[in-house]
Formats: structure tokens, sequence, C-alpha cells
């Protein structure tokens, strides 16, 4: 899964990069991309039911499931739209991630003069959907073009579907959730509309904003204190110091798993004295399925899974306990992975 960083330039997108990835040389504009060049790194998402299985097992690696992070070039803040240079990173990534500077500090300078959050959203989201109705309108004139002579079903429905997101976009001038059909989404899936992607808005804030309400799919996020919070490497340190803050865990910490989540996915996990594992899935995936995330062979030679529940296990303390009590249960092909399962895959192959 890659997750899009988008903004305009000092709204805070290198230093969450360089946070996320732990890339710290990023941090700062201390590494300055070159022209319409973009970033990738692997940002772990920190799981604390990871923690926990690792606490019991005491493996010898732990292991946390992953996004990668794209750090976009800059938007322009003058809306010129003459070089888009960000725009093919953002229509390869799977959800987009935009930064908005929300944080005063006399020594980092606003492009546009002053800082007004809800101006530069507004801006942000506009630049990327006349983005799309530029994409959606070539599309058309060589639809346009190409049905002179004939057109099949597809292209009929492709037109259709095109036809009525642009109209969507210009009418609402905003990321709405388009009812779209899984065969009209096939027929446009090239484009990589920037519409159709999830988007999380993440507020670059000051720190005595951190507990302020946002809207849906709204993040406040203070790059200083996630500095701090960074630096502190003992759990209990930074559990003490998230509640004074008041809140439960690192701005960054939630970003990551809210991109996970609005993806549907998931985690469940293998366990062991060589290793504690998260592995992404898709919700609703069977267990050969899973099993397949492990290791293609184990999906082709799967027989059955022994899932343990995270919450039995815990409680129990070990492995062995929660076998004890019965609580070991034995699944077939038809088996649906649930969020937090622990399993081990028999297989022949």
């Amino acid at each position: 899964m890659k997750v899009g960083l988008l903004g305009f330039p000092q709204a805070g997108k290198k230093t969450f990069f360089a946070l996320l990835t732990n890339r710290r040389a990023a941090a700062g504009g201390r590494a300055p991309l070159k022209e319409g060049e973009a970033l990738e790194g692997i940002a772990p998402i920190r799981d604390p039911r990871v923690d926990a299985l690792s606490g019991i097992f005491k493996p010898e690696k732990t292991k946390y499931a992953e996004n990668t992070i794209v750090l976009c070039p800059d938007i322009d803040p003058k809306g010129s739209g003459a070089a888009r240079t960000w725009l093919e990173s953002a229509r390869n990534c799977d959800l987009l991630c935009i930064v908005v500077r929300a944080f005063s500090s006399s020594e980092v300078y606003h492009p546009l003069g002053e800082v007004n959050p809800e101006r530069d959203r507004s801006s942000l989201e506009s630049e990327l959907l006349i983005a799309d109705l530029e994409i959606i309108e070539k599309r058309l004139e060589r639809i346009g073009r190409e049905k002179k002579s004939g057109q099949s079903p597809q292209q009929v429905l492709e037109e259709n579907c095109l036809l009525k997101i642009k109209e969507t976009i210009e009418k609402e001038m905003r990321f709405n959730a388009l009812s779209l059909s899984k065969p009209e989404l096939e027929t446009i899936k090239s484009l990589g509309l920037l519409v159709l992607k999830p988007v999380i808005w993440a507020y670059n804030v000051d720190e005595d904003k951190l507990g302020a309400t946002r809207p849906e799919n709204t993040f406040a996020i203070s790059c200083r204190i996630e500095e701090e919070i960074m630096g502190l490497e003992n759990p209990e340190e930074r559990a003490v110091y998230l509640k004074d803050l008041g809140v439960e865990s690192s701005g960054l910490d939630r970003l990551n798993q809210a991109a996970y989540d609005a993806l549907g996915l998931m985690s469940f996990y293998t366990v062991g004295k060589d290793e504690v594992r998260a592995w992404t899935i898709r919700k609703g995936s069977t267990a050969p399925q899973a099993a397949g995330k492990v290791h293609s062979d184990i999906e082709r030679g799967f027989i059955r899974a022994e899932v343990i529940k995270y919450d039995d296990l815990v409680a129990a303390g070990s492995e062995s306990a929660v076998k004890a009590q019965g609580k070991i249960q034995l699944k077939g092909r038809d088996y649906i992975v649930e969020d937090g399962d622990i399993c081990h895959f028999r297989f022949n192959v």
C-alpha cells in the first residue's frame, strides 16, 4: 500500500516523511529533493498487539505491518497548474494524505504570506480536482474521436462514467464519495483519478491545538511533539508523555493506522521464538489467502489453520495455557480470517 504525502511548501511534509520512515536526514529540508522528484520510504505501523505478543514470546525478531510512504513534490500554492510535478506520484498511490499547515512560526515562511488552514485546504482540494478534470476532458476528447468509427459497450460505459464524475466534480468541487459500480471503476482504473482515492487531511498544528475537534478524516498532528515522542525509547515514558498531552497514541501512529483502515486492511499474526510478525490482508480474506501472504507454497498446499484469538492468548499468558484451555480453533479453507487472529498454518506441497 502506498500513501502519498501532498501539500504546499513549508507545510511539514518532509518532517512527516522523516518521522514516519525514520529517515531523519530528509527532515526540515536538509535533504532537498530535485525538481519533480518523489521520495519513498517504509513506515512501520506501531501495533500494541505486536508489542504484547513480543512480550509473551520474546522472539529474536519483531516485525510490524508497513505502509510505503511517498513524499510527493510540492503543489504550487499559486495554482498555476503549468507543471504539476506532483501529479504522477499521487496517481500511483493508493491513498492521499494531504498535509495542511496550521502552526504558527516566525522562522518558517508561508508561501501565501499568512497561515490560513481552511483557505489552504480549499485551494489544495481545488487543485487536485482540477487536475482530475483535465485528465477526464482529455480522455473524453479521445473517446469522441474514436467513437466516429463505432463504440464497444466497454467504451460506452467508460464515457458515461467519466461524464458522471466530471459533472459531480464541477458541481461540488470537493472530495465526495462517488457511487460507481465495479465495471465502471474497472474501465477508468488506468487513469488513476485522485477523486477516487481515499483522502486523509493532516493538520500540522501548534502544541496547544492538539486537542481541538476536527472533522472526519482529519487529524491534528504537531511535528515538534512527534519529534519529541520519537526521542523517547522507553514505552512507559512515551505513555506518560502522551497522557500529559491528553492523547492515547502519537499522531503519526494514528495517521498510519487510519491509512491502513481506509483501504479496508487488517492484521493477523504469526508467533514463535524466532519471530512475532503482523501480516497485512484485506478484510474478508480466507485462511488460504492469508497463508499466501506468508508464502505462496503455504497457500498452494493449505490443509488447515490453527487459530488463537488475541484476547485469549493474552489472558492465558502463553500458547500452552491457551491449548490447555481448549481455545485453539481448527479452521478450514472457508474460514474468514478476523482482525487480530494468531494463525499457524498446516500445509503440504
